[in-house]
């Protein structure tokens, strides 16, 4: 799967405070992302990050 730094990930489940979106800090064996509702920052492990995925938003892309 074809993540980047900055890409915003809209996930299958949300996360307690009712956001989908989460911004993309970091990536490598985890992906370090925030919340773009609350604001918390957690890491999570790739292998289950990329099956929680539903659709990546690239910045400054028009197209989904």
């Amino acid at each position: 799967m074809d993540v980047q730094v900055n890409d915003i990930l809209q996930m299958k489940k949300p996360h307690p405070c009712g956001g989908r979106e989460w911004d993309v800090l970091r990536i490598g064996m985890d992906f370090r992302l925030r919340c773009r509702t609350c604001g918390r920052e957690m890491m999570i492990p790739r292998s289950k990050a990329e099956r929680s995925i539903k659709k990546i938003i690239r910045e400054g892309s028009d197209t989904p």
